[in-house]
């Protein structure tokens, strides 16, 4: 008979999607955890609350980077199961490419073992892809529903004794070498382990270096004659006439959602409100990533914000002491390697009680 593993008290600063992820994890690895957030648990103001966001596989070039995120996939999968179906819809992802690397990208999923078939620009007729290029659809790919997921890890930590959510709850400063975490109020919670996954406001609680970007989402709905194009239709990346716009399409009751990386900004803070929207929309609206935008009606402009490494322009997850670790996530990838670093933390919290 093995002894029980110790249980660690985890502490996670940030209730987005790596923050609840990591709290599952925990749990189900047996600690306690607490989680604090400065707003409600889940908080729709938050980076990682929307409505879907795009999960793929395959990073060309990149044999690493394809592993690590096929197994965030396989444990998406796996999360739906435990926490609830409802919130994955795998209708694939198409990237447009080049014709002349068509060959090198089918390839390099070949050899990765992720399905992948060529789709021609006229399978997707709603959009507008560039010149000279065809899609490659990656078929282990689809939705994730993002506010759903993020409700349903919640439900489910609410239910479980070791966890404890404490919503309203903003963090003044975390120690990086004593693990000790100070809320406004002056109340100090200490842990084992502490994860600062706060999105934007995490470089200000640890000091880390980080970049904000600023992007404009525009929210369509389309009429009757474009809905049929839509249906059963993947996620889209690499449209428009420059070949920087995305789209994620409507699913489950989700509306059409459109943005570009020519309308992601450097910015110095999350003040959103007194900056108008509308120029960034207009923008899209002339990127050419549909072919028909009268056909369809703006529902909703958001400005969603993220951090991002300033080496990389990506994701990382730093050690910043004994007890502290803190996410600097991206966007879209950073929602969809989230399980990712959830499973690392728990393995840190059972590190810590070794």
């Amino acid at each position: 008979m093995t002894a029980r593993t110790a249980a660690a008290q985890v502490v996670v600063v940030g209730a987005g999607v790596t923050g609840l992820l990591t709290a599952v994890e925990c749990v189900l690895a047996g600690h306690r955890v607490t989680v604090l957030d400065r707003g409600a648990i889940p908080d729709p103001s938050a980076s990682s609350y929307d409505q879907h966001r795009a999960l793929r596989t395959l990073a060309v070039g990149d044999d690493e980077a394809t592993r690590r995120m096929g197994a965030a996939h396989r444990r998406w999968q796996e999360l739906e199961s435990l926490l609830g179906p409802g919130f994955y819809r795998q209708v694939g992802v198409v990237t447009a490419w080049p014709r002349e690397r068509l060959a090198e990208v089918t390839h390099f999923a070949a050899r990765a073992r992720v399905p992948v078939e060529t789709v021609g620009p006229s399978a997707l007729p709603q959009l507008g892809f560039p010149a000279g290029t065809t899609g490659v659809r990656e078929l282990p790919a689809g939705v994730l529903l993002a506010g759903r997921v993020l409700r349903a890890a919640a439900r489910w930590l609410a239910a479980r004794p070791a966890a404890a959510l404490r919503p309203y709850s903003p963090v003044a400063a975390v120690d990086a070498g004593t693990g000790k975490v100070t809320l406004a109020g002056g109340e100090v919670v200490g842990g084992d382990v502490v994860l600062v996954a706060a999105g934007p406001w995490t470089r200000e609680l640890v000091g880390r270096p980080a970049v904000l970007h600023r992007q404009t989402m525009v929210y369509l709905r389309a009429a009757r004659r474009q809905a049929r194009l839509w249906r059963n239709a993947p996620a889209v990346g690499g449209i428009g006439a420059d070949g920087r716009a995305w789209v994620v399409p409507p699913v489950a009751g989700t509306l059409l959602k459109i943005s570009s990386d020519a309308v992601c900004r450097e910015v110095a803070g999350t003040g959103a409100g007194a900056e108008d929207q509308t120029p960034w929309a207009e923008r899209l609206a002339a990127a050419g990533i549909l072919r028909d935008p009268a056909g369809y009606e703006v529902v909703g402009i958001k400005a969603c914000h993220y951090t991002a490494d300033p080496d990389t322009g990506g994701a990382r997850l730093d050690r910043l002491g004994p007890a502290v670790w803190a996410r600097t996530a991206c966007g879209g990838s950073g929602f969809a390697s989230a399980p990712l670093v959830a499973g690392r933390m728990a393995e840190a919290a059972r590190e810590a009680v070794k």
